[in-house]
């Protein structure tokens, strides 16, 4: 028997749910006075773009595959992009292209293996998922259980997914079959390169050694990195100013120098507050590869100034405005 004859139309369910599988959104900001971290897709620049390209707003809930995805069974007749990582995906048998809006048809069966490269990958699908907001979205953070199911997905669980509007005409189909991304501009964002970085508020507080290190050398991703943080393995940064922080607010992005010198990144579940000291933070144009980054990655950085990090997101800003007015017209 089908599956999909025990399941509502607009469900999916999760016959097998991979590695660390949630439903998340571009999380829950302007909460971190009430210690709330915001949360979201760890490669919030795949699941915005995975959404555009089905048609959808930029913030639909979509699930999230760690380094294992799963398999999925539509009830209906839907419409899919994966986005960010190559999972090596295939439709009821036949691979599935990412970046690529895709019809699946009911019973249609969606399997996905280990990651390829990178570390998560994307399940969009046309209106996004039905997930009740908590505290404005649907983000699951997992540890605090807040948000989408409260928890990783399991075995057998049913996925609800928004009404379509419009629905899958003829016209709507070809249209939205025929968006496509430029390979080259792809690869300027998920290539190998630098990550760049700009001054953090505590940057006077290393040696001159410490930022030049930081700034010439290889970090190894530590097993013990998850959404909270990203731990790295390299040259010891050294102090030149002794003493405490006071704890203050931490921002996303921030890498924090405890007292072995190693640094710390911190990640979308990262808390709000800390009392490292603060040598530099990720660019906001570079965030998106954190999420792609996987255990015993190594990893480089640069320094940018603070106008150039502006002039580089606003140039990417640029390409995700023209997909989101071609969603309007």
């Amino acid at each position: 028997m089908n599956a999909a004859n025990d399941m509502n139309e607009a469900t999916v369910l999760v016959e097998k749910p991979g590695f660390l599988s949630t439903l998340q959104d571009l999380g829950r900001p302007g909460l971190a006075h009430q210690g709330i971290s915001a949360s979201g897709a760890a490669d919030a620049l795949a699941l915005r773009l995975g959404n555009l390209l089905l048609g959808n707003e930029e913030n639909a809930p979509a699930l999230e595959m760690t380094l294992v995805g799963g398999t999925f069974i539509f009830g209906g007749d839907s419409m899919v992009v994966l986005a960010g990582a190559d999972f090596g995906a295939v439709l009821d048998s036949a691979p599935l292209l990412p970046w690529r809006a895709t019809v699946v048809r009911r019973g249609g069966s969606i399997v996905l293996g280990a990651a390829r490269g990178g570390a998560r990958g994307y399940l969009c699908v046309r209106g996004g998922f039905a997930v009740p907001p908590v505290l404005g979205s649907a983000s699951t953070h997992v540890l605090t259980g807040l948000g989408g199911l409260g928890r990783p997905l399991r075995a057998g669980d049913r996925l609800r997914l928004q009404n379509t509007d419009p629905p899958l005409s003829p016209l709507n189909l070809r249209w939205l079959e025929a968006r496509r991304l430029d390979p080259r501009w792809l690869e300027e964002q998920y290539g190998l390169r630098p990550l760049r970085l700009t001054p953090g508020p505590q940057l006077d507080w290393f040696a001159q050694s410490a930022r030049e290190k930081l700034g010439e050398s290889d970090y190894e991703v530590l097993e013990q990195s998850n959404r909270m943080g990203l731990r790295l393995a390299g040259p010891q940064l050294e102090r030149s100013k002794p003493g405490d922080l006071l704890t203050e607010g931490v921002s996303l992005g921030a890498i924090q120098v405890p007292e072995n010198g190693q640094p710390i990144i911190l990640f979308v579940e990262h808390q709000t507050t800390g009392g490292y000291p603060k040598i530099a933070n990720v660019c906001s144009v570079d965030m998106h590869r954190l999420g792609q980054l996987r255990p015993r990655d190594r990893v480089r950085f640069g320094w940018v100034e603070v106008k150039e990090a502006h002039r580089l997101f606003m140039k990417r800003e640029a390409v995700l405005t023209h997909l989101r007015l071609e969603r309007r017209a």
